[in-house]
């Protein structure tokens, strides 16, 4: 198939290139999205070379890789993991659940396909799980540091306007699946229980 005026033909190292930085986004990537629906086969073949696997979700509109589940075949050598699996903090869990929570309940009823929170919304959303707690210049502080964080992850991208709003993007329902949602309650029992025990998990990271 030939490329369309004024466009490059296909290119695979546009995509590898886009992947290995971080997720590709349909509507942030769009010349390296381009590139990766048209060459997935030859993607994926290349990546799996270094151990990796490409995730591609069309209809959500991005795309990532992740590191190969291991085979457990003793006689094949294991390949080192390119990408480090993150452990991430109390406080990061529970915005990232709090948010994902969010864009169920925003999908369920809303007709847009875009989640936009502002700073001050989502400042209320974790105060009040944390019902405990006062919002007080130390945990406003907190949940700013684990919203950059959560840019940094890729989770949140920020609208760049004077409410600080960040929309929620949709690869963090890769990561906070359906199994995982079904048992949001009990979890987030379980971390406003540690919340409220001053010798728990709360503690700042």
């Amino acid at each position: 198939m030939s490329a369309r005026p004024h466009e490059t033909a296909p290119d695979l190292s546009v995509a590898v290139t886009q992947l290995m930085k971080g997720v590709v986004y349909r509507d942030t990537h769009e010349v390296a999205w381009r590139h990766l629906l048209a060459l997935q086969p030859q993607v994926r073949d290349h990546v799996a070379v270094v151990g990796l696997q490409v995730v591609v979700d069309d209809a959500e509109g991005y795309a990532f890789l992740r590191s190969r589940p291991d085979s457990g075949d003793g006689d094949e050598p294991a390949i080192p993991r390119l990408i480090a699996r993150r452990q991430l903090s109390l406080h990061l869990s529970i915005l990232l659940a709090l948010l994902r929570k969010r864009l169920a309940e925003f999908d369920a009823r809303a007709a847009d396909t875009r989640l936009v929170l502002t700073r001050a919304q989502i400042i209320d959303t974790v105060t009040v799980f944390m019902s405990n707690t006062k919002s007080d210049a130390r945990v406003v502080d907190q949940i700013d540091a684990n919203i950059a964080k959560a840019v940094d992850l890729g989770f949140l991208r920020r609208m760049g306007d004077a409410e600080g709003s960040v929309e929620v993007r949709r690869i963090l329902k890769a990561f906070v699946d359906a199994q995982w949602l079904s048992d949001f309650d009990a979890r987030l029992a379980a971390y406003a229980q540690e919340f409220a025990d001053p010798d728990g998990g709360g503690g700042n990271e």
